[in-house]
């Protein structure tokens, strides 16, 4: 097979949640387990860190692995959705894993996996997880795809485990509270090892953490405790961060909700230091200040275009359209043009009330099963005095807001990690 047949048969064969939504949502941990026997349980050959949370883990993620390899530890990063090339997943210190790999692990292991029936996203996760252990990683940093306790992912024994925040997304799977959710997500703490808790949320869900942790004797890290000096200034497109340990502190990543995950970072770094890693602050500091072109991430408040300025965004739920409409305000524009589409199963009525009002619309739909019906979400955002016309692909949303913007407009892509997937190709 070539590459691009071996893509199409894993997206044919092994569903994914990603693309389909809950058809290829399998519970349990029983196909995971099955798939390590069959690879002889890779991940055991290096060190892991495992990354949880609603919003902000793969920012967390990029930038702790980004961290590590500045370090000079070899560095595996396991990630999910991909936007524009599925080898974005899997990486080591930057750079995608060879396509070569991922023909010959399909062909070579289509007969044993087969029989399991595995979902893409675990069959996947197994492939970065003997790809990390060809390359012989120092250190992976692994993020969950959803939840934590039934998480594909939560296989692993990390020597840290991240919880970045909760809010409310996958309440089909996850529960319709933040405690549930909480509950879930805190199943990836383990006995004995650290836990950092990014954003303690209500009292009731840091609770969860705290009884979660003290049953499986876990020493837990809060980040607004632990980093509670952090001060940011905005720079340029980025930010500058202050606190006593990084009195000068730049950060690549312009988003507001950087300055949470920094703190989640920082905490981390500095439990990693305890247990023995050498991590000198000029490392941090070069791992902040370009996480990009080390890692290769994308689509975190990303300016696509300067005249007239263009922004893309993936947060995808009421808890990270907060933060993501809260920027769109700090921006000075004549006219703000949104090109906005949603995922079919997400709590749209949460997130109209967040959009504002004076914006004028492009609602569209991305190139996914899962993606909602841009003439469905019309009527819903009408209800909310959101007012916009419809358009088939993200493609032509983007042209039309283009024509009708000035050059002292702004226009936001966002919505979802889908919509902007289809974007970020028209900018290259």
């Amino acid at each position: 097979m070539t590459y691009d047949e071996t893509l199409g048969y894993l997206y044919s064969q092994m569903p994914e949640y990603q693309r389909i939504g809950e058809r290829a949502y399998k519970v349990g941990l029983d196909n995971s387990l099955a798939l390590d026997r069959i690879f002889e349980h890779p991940h055991r050959q290096y060190k892991t860190i495992h990354v949880a949370g609603t919003n902000g883990k793969g920012s967390t993620s990029h930038l702790l692995a980004a961290i590590l390899q500045e370090a000079g530890y070899k560095t595996g990063l396991y990630t999910s959705p991909h936007l524009t090339d599925f080898r974005e997943r899997i990486r080591v210190n930057g750079k995608m894993i060879d396509k070569q790999f991922v023909v010959a692990f399909t062909e070579q292991y289509r007969e044993q996996f087969e029989p399991v029936m595995p979902s893409f996203f675990e069959l996947t996760m197994e492939m970065a997880f003997l790809w990390f252990a060809r390359q012989k990683v120092d250190i992976a940093v692994i993020e969950v795809g959803l939840g934590g306790r039934l998480d594909s992912t939560n296989i692993i024994t990390p020597e840290l485990s991240i919880i970045t925040n909760i809010g409310f997304d996958h309440m089909k799977f996850l529960g319709n509270t933040l405690p549930l959710i909480a509950a879930e997500k805190a199943g990836i703490i383990k006995p004995g090892v650290p836990v950092v808790i990014g954003e303690k949320g209500e009292p009731e869900v840091e609770k969860v953490f705290r009884e979660k942790a003290r049953s499986v004797q876990a020493p837990i890290r809060f980040a607004e405790e632990t980093i509670s000096d952090l001060t940011a200034v905005q720079i340029g497109t980025g930010w500058l961060y202050r606190t006593r340990e990084y009195p000068e502190l730049k950060g690549e990543l312009s988003g507001f909700a950087q300055q949470k995950n920094t703190r989640t970072v920082l905490t981390a770094v500095r439990l990693l230091q305890e247990r023995g890693y050498a991590i000198p602050h000029e490392a941090v500091r070069t791992a902040f200040s370009n996480v990009v072109s080390l890692t290769g991430l994308r689509g975190r408040w990303q300016l696509l275009k300067a005249k007239p300025k263009i922004i893309c965004d993936i947060a995808h739920n009421a808890h990270g359209l907060r933060d993501v409409m809260e920027q769109l305000k700090s921006e000075s524009c004549t006219q703000l043009h949104l090109v906005f589409g949603m995922a079919n199963d997400k709590d749209t009525e949460s997130v109209f009330p967040l959009l504002p009002k004076e914006g004028r619309y492009y609602f569209t739909k991305a190139s996914v099963e899962r993606a909602l019906d841009e003439h469905l979400l019309q009527e819903q955002a009408a209800r909310h005095g959101l007012q916009g016309k419809t358009f088939s692909t993200v493609a032509a949303a983007i042209a039309a807001a283009m024509e009708n913007a000035d050059e002292a407009d702004l226009i936001f892509i966002g919505g979802s990690s889908f919509v902007v997937a289809d974007a970020l190709p028209l900018f290259i």
